[in-house]
């Protein structure tokens, strides 16, 4: 099912990729419409697959975060090597993109001996043929004011 989202949606996601534990209630009076309108929303946009999942995400100071831009040979398609690299023990997400790179790794490891190893088993996959990788030295977020 192919779902339009218009701003109230919009608006509405927004606030709850900032909280995803917010009441409909508070979603309700910060747009300035009924709970039940609010709810009828997101169980339009779960069963319709725009909100995929309700997750948390936990903050640990001593990991490291790092970002690995791949190319690809030409050989070999993409969506296989991406398959296989978010298999990869600290692999969190894999982005298939256009431009320079092919794909986007996202990883998160405890130490920086598990990022190097990470980086070489991503180097080894099959289809990888060149990566840059980047670590991440701090994470931006919206406020939630």
């Amino acid at each position: 099912m192919t779902v339009e989202l218009d701003e109230l949606d919009r608006k509405i996601i927004a606030l709850m990729r900032l909280d995803a534990r917010r009441s409909y209630q508070s979603i309700g009076k910060e747009l300035g419409i009924s709970e039940g309108t609010v709810r009828r929303r997101v169980k339009r946009l779960v069963e319709a697959g725009v909100i995929k999942r309700f997750t948390i995400e936990v903050e640990r100071p001593q990991q490291v975060h790092a970002i690995s831009m791949i190319s690809v040979d030409p050989s070999v398609p993409t969506p296989v090597v991406a398959e296989k690299l978010v298999r990869l023990e600290g692999v969190e997400k894999v982005y298939e993109i256009t431009g320079q790179y092919d794909a986007f790794a996202v990883i998160l490891l405890n130490s920086m001996t598990e990022l190097n190893r990470c980086i070489e088993e991503i180097r080894k996959t099959e289809g990888v043929r060149d990566t840059n990788t980047a670590i991440v030295l701090r994470v931006v977020r919206p406020s939630q004011t």
